[in-house]
């Protein structure tokens, strides 16, 4: 009797050529390769490149400050809608941030038609759910099918400096990880960011109970650096002033890592006070260029530069032979090494406000730096965000309930404080933010605060599909746009009580645009067999004939306006 193995048949089709290795066959290693690819790849990519006979038709009733703001919220089919925005928006978006379905086999809505998109898309709104089951033979096929278009045409419509952070849970982090190298390039991955969505772990969970969610982080281009966070006020309370300097201070090294390719940054310096020559530590070379280093050190004594012949200990040091050193390396030795200038120098060290470059055990130990706090600037953002930094589900829960009057119309919303860190270390203050998996409108809620905050103009575009909820509100748009109302109604009435009491000679804060123009997903307003539908948009083209029974001017407008690309 043959054993088999499950990995043959876990959640997709048997793999044939794994069972004939498993009964003895042959394998001509010459046909295998390393790729990735499942059923349906082929019609997924083909999705994405299909242009939409769809338009975006106003919805002014459901809008706030129509006339004025600058923020979308669209309610459709994202895949539709991303292709739409590609003529306005390509290149242009400087943050992403999605929250897709984490395929659990409960809470699959995004069932793609390659054959009529549009009118999948209405058929599929006016269910509540459509489930994707593990007993289901292409269940990860299913939901790669569905990401991959979508985040191709999201990766279109990031600026050079653009980046997105999609949140995603066990069950498809993999997957995810291999379509986002493919789309974006391994060379433009950023990181793999741990959120603790948690700060009470259940004790009765089966196994490991999950603490974290990951947020996969790429950029458009490689080499991306996010903006620093603020620094704490323990960070700043690290920072001192033991000598009296007017600047608050911490003791830094004064060699860095790196001498086997700095031969020219190691050198012995001697020490004012005592005369020993100072290195730095095997495998390290002086923070600064020999100039910057002597200057500091003039500070303390006449200094010179003098070759001193200590070639074996600088290849020591570098890690390197004698005959590969670099010889010609000057050391920094004082002028006048005897016990007057040593005097000196320990009378500068007694009266404080130090170099830069300043001596340990009351002036007569090593050499260390100074590190200003003023010149430090803020802190790196690390990939492990605590729920102290960043919020957790809990609270994320409080918020909308606070927002609908006790009641939760979503069931699994992003607190605040994580979109607001991504938006710190990815946005600046006149950037354009897209989410197209958006909720309960927590990324348009975040963009509001951090506008709030810091007086910037930041725009948001909202995208999601009308599923439909129960309770007192008929699908997920509804949740999101009334969530956008009550938050930026609660924003305002913030800045307005904060400016009835302004601090000494400060600025009375700005309201941010609390407003969004609501547009909605549909097939076009002109006829098909009209010369506008087939691409050639004239003055003649437009006609009341070739406008659709029951659309408006408006309408039209606004669909030339989106193939115009205004």
């Amino acid at each position: 009797m043959v054993s088999y193995s499950p990995r043959l048949w876990q959640t997709e089709k048997i793999d044939f050529d794994k069972l004939r290795e498993v009964l003895g066959d042959s394998v001509d290693d010459g046909q295998e390769r390393y790729a990735f690819t499942w059923p349906g790849k082929r019609d997924a990519i083909r999705q994405s490149q299909t242009p939409s006979t769809a338009t975006l038709r106003p919805q002014k009733d459901k809008s706030v400050d129509w006339d004025t703001t600058k923020n979308l919220y669209i309610e459709g089919d994202n895949l539709e809608v991303l292709k739409l925005l590609q003529r306005s928006y390509h290149g242009k978006v400087k943050m992403i941030y999605i929250d897709p379905p984490y395929n659990t086999g409960n809470d699959f809505v995004y069932k793609d038609s390659f054959s009529d998109s549009l009118d999948n898309y209405k058929q599929q709104t006016g269910q509540a759910s459509s489930a994707n089951p593990e007993t289901d033979g292409r269940y990860h096929s299913n939901w790669c099918n569905m990401m991959y278009p979508r985040l191709r045409l999201a990766r279109e419509l990031l600026s050079e400096d653009g980046v997105i952070f999609i949140s995603i849970d066990d069950h498809e982090l993999h997957t995810l990880r291999k379509i986002g190298e493919e789309l974006f390039g391994e060379g433009c991955f950023v990181a793999d960011i741990s959120w603790q969505r948690t700060y009470s772990p259940r004790n009765d969970a089966q196994g490991i109970p999950t603490e974290v969610e990951h947020i996969l982080v790429w950029s458009k281009s490689p080499n991306w650096n996010p903006n620093k966070l603020e620094r704490s006020v323990d960070m700043d309370n690290s920072y001192q002033s033991p000598d009296g300097d007017d600047r608050l201070w911490a003791s830094g090294d004064a060699a860095a890592p790196g001498a086997a390719t700095h031969h020219g940054m190691v050198y012995a310096i001697q020490h004012p006070i005592t005369g020993e020559m100072l290195y730095p530590s095997n495998g390290r070379h002086w923070t600064f260029g020999q100039n910057e280093m002597l200057r500091i050190m003039r500070e303390w004594s006449d200094y010179k530069l003098k070759n001193i012949e200590d070639n074996a200990k600088r290849a020591e040091i570098c890690g390197t032979t004698v005959d590969k050193v670099s010889s010609d390396i000057k050391a920094i030795v004082l002028a006048e090494p005897n016990e007057a200038t040593f005097a000196e120098a320990q009378k500068r060290y007694d009266n404080g406000k130090w170099p830069r470059l300043y001596f340990t055990s009351k002036g007569k130990g090593g050499i260390r730096c100074k590190r200003y706090v003023d010149a430090v600037g803020g802190r790196s953002a690390t990939n492990y965000w605590p729920y102290s930094e960043c919020g957790h589900t809990d609270e994320a829960k409080k918020e909308i309930k606070k927002l609908f009057d006790g009641q939760s119309p979503f069931d699994t919303p992003k607190p605040t404080r994580l979109i607001r860190r991504m938006l710190d270390i990815a946005t600046d203050e006149n950037s354009l933010v897209l989410d197209f998996f958006s909720g309960s409108g927590t990324t348009a809620d975040a963009v509001m605060q951090a506008n709030a905050k810091d007086g910037g103009k930041r725009r948001c575009i909202l995208v999601q599909l009308p599923e439909k909820t129960s309770g007192n509100y008929t699908d997920l748009c509804s949740v999101g746009e009334e969530r956008i109302r009550r938050a930026g109604q609660e924003i305002k009435t913030e800045v307005e009580e904060a400016n009835r009491q302004p601090e000494l000679d400060g600025e009375p804060k700005r309201v941010p645009d609390i407003g969004f123009r609501v547009l909605s997903l549909d097939s076009s307003n002109i006829q098909p067999e009209s010369e506008a539908q087939s691409g050639t948009w004239t003055a003649d083209a437009l006609y009341e004939d070739v406008i659709k029974e029951g659309r408006s001017k408006e309408d039209v407008l606004f669909e030339v306006m989106l193939k115009w690309g205004a």
